[in-house]
């Protein structure tokens, strides 16, 4: 692994970011799914509600129980979900597939409520994440190993936390908020000399953006 530049070559000769190892779906999640623009608003709740769960664990463990949150959270379906009650938040909490945390599970429930009066206000969680893109100068010069992991957190990351939090939205601290960001396309953190990174900036470029 080679962490002083943070790319590895994997057993395809393909060169990567260095966190998915040589794990089939960990790659699978970084080639296709990681950084590349997400503008339904489906998935863009269920990206963050999952970085919430994230807090203090592993994304891979996340995304090996991620059909099963998708199986107890109505496939995010944030209008579903606003409608759980006491008794889901049980079924929930006795649910050995996801992340038992009663918190967390009452958060995505709240979420639920606050996703809907945003589409109310903005036409679409789309629209307002994608308000917050960050120019380029908000952005590294290079997107390396070293910038990347000197900066959980950024300037911007830190704003939309602020933000959602009076807006009612919980679990969503600054570094939550940038691991959404990245999940979900509002930046490109694959690394440099990483073969996916430029396929992303094509797919960022071509997208018509919701504002």
């Amino acid at each position: 692994m080679a962490h002083e530049n943070g790319l590895i070559i994997g057993e395809d000769g393909r060169t990567r970011c260095f966190w998915p190892g040589n794990l089939p779906d960990y790659l699978a999640y970084h080639d296709v799914e990681w950084g590349r623009p997400v503008t339904d608003d489906i998935r863009l709740f269920e990206k963050i509600c999952l970085e919430g769960f994230q807090a203090g664990l592993s994304w891979l463990t996340i995304l090996r129980k991620r059909e099963n949150f998708r199986a107890g959270f109505a496939g995010f379906d944030f209008r579903k979900v606003a409608l759980f009650d006491e008794a889901d938040i049980e079924r929930l909490v006795a649910d050995k597939g996801i992340i038992r945390h009663r918190g967390k599970i009452v958060s995505t429930i709240n979420n639920a409520h606050r996703a809907i009066e945003m589409v109310d206000e903005f036409g679409s969680l789309a629209a307002y994440f994608w308000s917050h893109e960050p120019g380029p100068e908000e952005r590294p010069e290079k997107v390396d190993y070293a910038t990347l992991t000197a900066n959980p957190t950024t300037a911007v990351s830190t704003r939309i936390s602020k933000d959602l939090k009076k807006r009612g939205w919980s679990f969503v601290g600054p570094t939550t908020v940038y691991a959404f960001m990245q999940a979900m396309g509002l930046v490109n953190d694959h690394l440099e000399g990483c073969c996916c990174r430029n396929e992303v900036e094509a797919a960022r470029d071509a997208l018509v953006r919701h504002k």
